[in-house]
């Protein structure tokens, strides 16, 4: 079955395919998806609409007079499990699209893009949980949506397992074959407020032109010319 169409230039219909895939790849490595977010944020929803469907079907069949006060707490009750779950959703989730862990880690996703800019951007959180002490490390890794994304709106697994498995270290140690150039990258904590970032260090066998300072000697012998004395 293949995969289905969607419109190459609609950045949330990208990004909604993007974010449904890589819950669906981590588990297939084993990892354990935590739903605990999204059942706090349905539960608040239904709560919602729980509340206005029994205030509506009373007031139907007793009526405004026997019912407005109950009416009113209901408002309240309404309003308030509205503004919970707004700010769960902006407060607490903040975009995350995955919570899981495996045998030895825990892990967190969070994706956003920015407007008009066909770029997925990703916040990994992991902590290694084999230790006495769990200690979370954070790095932000993206790559535009061409990569895995081919011109008719295909989305293409492969590219997009490779550059997650490649990226993030947890993500490598889980899947090695797809790791693309050996091992995966190593990042170290000299970003600020201690956020990981990618060590930029060349790699082996590739030269690096660094300028270089000329002496006063081998400007003054590129800029006279010998002359031969005159007969």
């Amino acid at each position: 079955m293949s995969n289905p169409k969607i419109a190459v230039y609609s950045l949330p219909d990208l990004k909604n395919t993007t974010d449904d895939a890589l819950p669906n790849y981590l588990t297939s490595l084993k990892f354990k998806q935590s739903h605990f977010l999204t059942d706090v944020r349905l539960a608040l929803g239904y709560t919602a609409v729980v509340i206005a469907a029994i205030t509506f079907g009373l007031d139907y069949k007793l009526g405004w007079d026997k019912t407005k006060g109950l009416t009113l707490w209901a408002v309240i009750a309404y309003f308030i499990l509205n503004g919970a779950l707004t700010y769960w959703i902006w407060g607490i989730e903040k975009g995350k699209i995955f919570t899981g862990e495996n045998d030895h880690a825990l892990l967190t996703i969070a994706s956003s893009v920015t407007k008009h800019t066909p770029v997925y951007n990703l916040t990994v959180r992991h902590a290694n949980t084999s230790g006495s002490r769990t200690s979370w490390s954070t790095s932000q890794i993206s790559a535009p949506f061409t990569r895995w994304f081919d011109a008719d709106g295909h989305f293409v697994a492969k590219p997009f397992q490779q550059w997650l498995a490649t990226e993030v270290p947890i993500i490598g140690q889980a899947d090695p074959q797809n790791v693309v150039g050996g091992a995966p990258r190593e990042q170290r904590a000299d970003g600020p407020s201690g956020e990981k970032t990618k060590d930029q260090t060349p790699a082996k066998g590739l030269e690096v032109d660094t300028p270089r300072k000329a002496t006063q000697n081998s400007a003054s012998s590129t800029g006279t010319r010998s002359r031969k004395p005159k007969k």
